[in-house]
């Protein structure tokens, strides 16, 4: 009797990197090829498109298999393409070199185009902070151009609200979705700081202290930029809300965001501060954040403690 050999099949990088439903409709709409160039990202896209290894993988994907599923656009009046799903697989597709890609063209509306972006790419395994902020505030506002309701200070007892259908869409409370909407409102910077506090950059802020400080005025986050430069350190949660408070009862200071600044934190280290001018110059560029740096220059010290005593050690045999 034969015995049948069980293989494994491995998902293939468009299984990876688009959503069931995607692969569904590729089957069932016609696809054309389309030339990259004639084909523009979408507007205030959210979400990153970063060259990395990730994108190599898919980059030698295309490569060696061609583009599996292909990317959803529409048609612009100036006869142009706008892309819809598929950012991603069009930076590899010009980075593979193809002068063209495969796409679905749909005739969609402003809001339909922009619910089924967010959602193809909600998907993602890693999404920043930042992304997610973005991306739930124009899907929130897509749902209210629909007709659907947006009372975003408070839910009705017998209906939902749209930040509670999001919410549940999302896989996130309503309030959760709120506090992402809410980081919109930081400047630049510090949204850059929300962002490393994942990737394990710094300088980084927490979620929920940054939702505190979205509260704070242009103005005084910029201000409050100048501090955290300033005093190398970023404020606690118990910080962020005494700074939202001042700013609402319209009396934070410079002098005020000093003072709290300065308080000391529950359980904070103290830390070392080393010219990183002088690190630069001597370690590897292969480390891609502070937390990898962090650790090569602990180990890097451990490792010259050790040798530290067996030099000492010597020192006394030979005596």
């Amino acid at each position: 009797m034969e015995k049948k050999e069980n293989k494994m099949h491995l998902p293939s990088i468009d299984d990876i990197f688009t959503t069931q439903q995607e692969r569904d409709e590729a089957n069932l709409e016609k696809v054309v090829n389309i030339s990259i160039k004639d084909i523009d990202d979408y507007p205030e896209h959210p979400f990153k498109v970063l060259v990395n290894d990730e994108m190599q993988e898919m980059v030698d994907s295309i490569k060696e298999k061609g583009i599996l599923v292909p990317t959803i656009v529409r048609q612009k009046a100036d006869g142009r393409y706008e892309m819809i799903s598929g950012h991603r697989r069009k930076k590899a597709s010009e980075l593979a070199e193809l002068d063209t890609i495969p796409c679905i063209v749909r005739d969609l509306t402003d809001d339909e185009a922009t619910i089924i972006m967010v959602d193809s790419n909600l998907q993602r395994e890693k999404i920043l902070p930042s992304e997610k902020a973005f991306a739930y505030k124009l899907k929130l506002e897509a749902i209210k151009h629909q007709g659907k309701r947006t009372d975003l200070t408070s839910v009705p007892v017998a209906h939902k609200s749209s930040r509670q259908e999001l919410g549940e869409k999302v896989g996130e409370s309503q309030d959760q979705v709120r506090r992402y909407i809410r980081l919109t409102e930081l400047i630049p910077e510090l949204l850059k700081m929300v962002d490393n506090s994942v990737l394990g950059e710094s300088p980084s802020i927490a979620f929920r202290p940054a939702v505190e400080l979205s509260y704070l005025t242009k103005d005084e986050q910029t201000d409050l930029l100048d501090l955290i430069e300033c005093y190398d350190c970023t404020p606690s949660l118990a910080q962020a809300i005494k700074l939202k408070n001042m700013s609402q009862n319209k009396y934070l200071s410079i002098e005020g965001m000093e003072e709290i600044m300065e308080e000391s934190k529950p359980n904070q280290t103290p830390k070392l501060k080393v010219s990183m001018n002088r690190l630069n110059n001597i370690l590897p560029d292969t480390l891609k954040n502070d937390r990898e740096r962090e650790e090569y220059v602990i180990k890097a010290v451990e490792w010259y403690d050790k040798y530290q005593k067996k030099m000492r050690e010597r020192k006394g045999q030979e005596r």
